[in-house]
């Protein structure tokens, strides 16, 4: 019984996350406006916030740019969303998805974008081509809209700056996870 209820819970939990993570649009080229979209106003929405991220990212070979959410429930973490990368030398746009699952101590649900922004090629391609993440993560985040505050951090190596920013949620959470970003099939 024990095993069925943990079950049940875990299948709510992947349908709510994928839910949340879905592209808008019903054709590709809908899907991929909606994710260039959502890229435009992250980075409006970052520069307002941290305006020397403007420079970090005229100064890098690339970036990229995703919407996540991730629920944690007692000692399990998942998430899903979906982004794109930049790659400035080549000229090219690469359309991903991610997903992350963990353990830890934590309890929520949390919407928010993030940005990378790559300090060399190598880390970019690194990046685009591989696209593993594993490390340990802290964070608590109580907001909805425009309302309440969110901290966050996230520590990444090889040449990567990443910010978090909260759209909305209620989480306290500290975890280890891993998170895969792999491109997405049908958009590229």
């Amino acid at each position: 019984m024990k095993r069925a209820v943990h079950l049940v819970l875990g299948l709510v939990v992947i349908l709510m996350v994928s839910g949340c993570t879905t592209t808008q649009g019903k054709s590709p080229q809908e899907k991929r406006q909606a994710v260039l979209n959502m890229r435009s106003q992250v980075l409006a929405d970052l520069y307002r916030i941290h305006p020397d991220a403007r420079a970090q990212i005229a100064a890098s070979p690339g970036y990229a740019v995703f919407s996540n959410a991730n629920v944690n429930l007692l000692i399990a973490s998942v998430g899903g969303g979906y982004g794109v990368a930049e790659n400035k030398r080549l000229k090219k746009t690469v359309f991903m998805k991610m997903g992350e699952a963990g353990l830890g101590l934590g309890l929520g649900v949390k919407d928010f974008r993030a940005v990378f922004i790559f300090k060399n090629q190598e880390s970019l391609d690194a990046f685009i081509d591989k696209g593993w993440e594993f490390g340990g993560h802290v964070d608590a985040a109580a907001k909805a809209g425009d309302k309440g505050a969110a901290v966050g951090g996230e520590a990444l190596l090889n040449g990567v700056t990443i910010y978090q920013l909260t759209e909305s949620g209620l989480a306290l959470q500290a975890t280890l996870k891993g998170t895969k970003y792999w491109k997405d099939n049908e958009l590229n």
